[in-house]
């Protein structure tokens, strides 16, 4: 498929930790850039992590550094999201996408969006 699917997620106590997944074509994965937004209820798309096709580049919003790693790992054509030190705060819909082109960290410039993701963190 072309459109990621993404998996994990959940509800977890403040301090906990989730991993989220995101699956696609060889093409979409392998090809591109991939990223991760998410986005609240009534704002916009919000970046919060990238990794370029190698993976030898990583990009991370100011808020998640230290928290949040991303990898991949194309030969299941996959990327990955792993959120420790959760905070009540980073509740909300997580999205993965491939960068078509722009800038990493703007969500105009991704395409192939995956499904979303519900990520909730209790205090």
């Amino acid at each position: 498929q072309v459109h990621p699917v993404q998996s994990g997620g959940g509800l977890v106590q403040a301090g906990g930790s989730l991993r989220l997944s995101c699956a696609a074509s060889v093409r979409t994965v392998s090809s591109y850039t991939m990223g991760w937004f998410r986005q609240a209820p009534g704002k916009e798309r919000e970046f919060v992590v990238a990794i370029s096709w190698s993976g030898l580049s990583t990009y991370y919003a100011d808020s998640v550094k230290g928290r949040f790693t991303i990898s991949r790992d194309n030969a299941n054509n996959t990327i990955y999201l792993q959120m420790n030190s959760l905070k009540p705060e980073v509740t909300t819909v997580y999205y993965c996408a491939a960068e078509l082109g722009g800038s990493y960290d703007s969500a105009s410039g991704y395409g192939y969006w995956g499904q979303g993701t519900q990520v909730t963190v209790s205090s």
